[in-house]
């Protein structure tokens, strides 16, 4: 009998691919063979004698403190593509969000309750709501894995022009995504034609605050920002002090780290919901249970 440690709660669906009759899933597994986890932090894990898996429901590692695993022996797996739709839709609803202030036309609504006079005030309130539409404007997707592919998809089904970029991609492999999209080896085309700007790219040293003052300057004004990828991307100060000046108009980030929490009506913070849908988390479980 195999032993599973949970370090986060996981759907069911791992039994697909753990049949309890060789293997135990639990939280309290003294000494597992095996790991399953999502969001916790293992960086003070101390690894057990009979570890030689980890498994990631989901596609980011930074949890996980790889070169400790490595001198451990163990090996560690993620799910990439599993959670690629529910982050998709996020980005999505991000890029409108962006555009038409309905956080904000749903409070003011929300605002008018037992008030006789709501339907005359919704009439006169509604214009400080007003925002564009994204038909026809262009979409720079920064990394054209699995979500940054259906997100390209999605925009062009809405009317959008999409532009990406990819160090690791082609343009035979990016017309493999769609023929409608413009691919281009030099990310500053992506910072000088997009009017929105969708990040997904993995952190790490090369990436870390790709997003900054430099890159900003280059970008068109009132350029629309998401970030559904790492917090990290992005830095905090260049993204506060562009929208001051009005050189970003709104930046939309599924990271919500201390610095940009409350600070402006112009961010919007999502408490990290990307992957929060029952789907991906079936998905991932399926994917990390068959790797384990």
């Amino acid at each position: 009998m195999y032993e599973i440690k949970k370090l986060n709660p996981i759907s069911d669906l791992i039994y697909t691919n753990l049949d309890k009759a060789n293997y135990t899933v639990s939280d309290s597994a003294a000494d597992p063979v095996g790991i399953l986890v999502r969001s916790a932090a293992m960086h003070e894990y101390e690894i057990n004698p009979s570890l030689v898996a980890v498994a990631r429901a989901g596609a980011g590692v930074n949890n996980i403190p790889l070169p400790k695993m490595t001198d451990a022996g163990v090996v560690v797996f993620n799910t990439p593509g599993a959670n690629a739709n529910a982050v998709k839709e996020l980005v999505i609803c991000a890029l409108l969000l962006s555009c038409r202030d309905v956080m904000g036309g749903v409070a003011f609504a929300g605002s008018l309750k037992g008030k006789e006079d709501a339907a005359k005030q919704v009439e006169s309130g509604k214009k400080a709501f007003i925002g564009p539409e994204i038909f026809g404007k262009t979409l720079g997707v920064v990394g054209l894995g699995a979500i940054g592919a259906l997100v390209t998809k999605a925009a062009l089904a809405l009317g959008m022009k999409v532009v990406g970029y990819d160090p690791f991609f082609t343009q035979e492999k990016a017309k493999s995504i769609s023929e409608e999209l413009t691919f281009t080896t030099d990310l500053d085309e992506i910072f000088k034609a997009s009017d929105f700007i969708t990040l997904h790219v993995p952190f790490n040293d090369a990436t870390r605050g790709m997003v900054n003052a430099s890159s900003i300057a280059k970008m068109k004004d009132g350029v629309r920002i998401v970030n559904c990828a790492r917090g990290e991307l992005v830095d905090n100060d260049a993204i506060l002090a562009a929208l001051e000046s009005g050189k970003v108009k709104k930046y939309v980030t599924d990271f919500p780290m201390p610095a940009v929490i409350g600070v402006s009506d112009k961010i919007i913070t999502i408490p990290h919901l990307g992957a929060s849908t029952p789907e991906a988390e079936d998905n991932c479980a399926v994917m990390a249970s068959a790797e384990l």
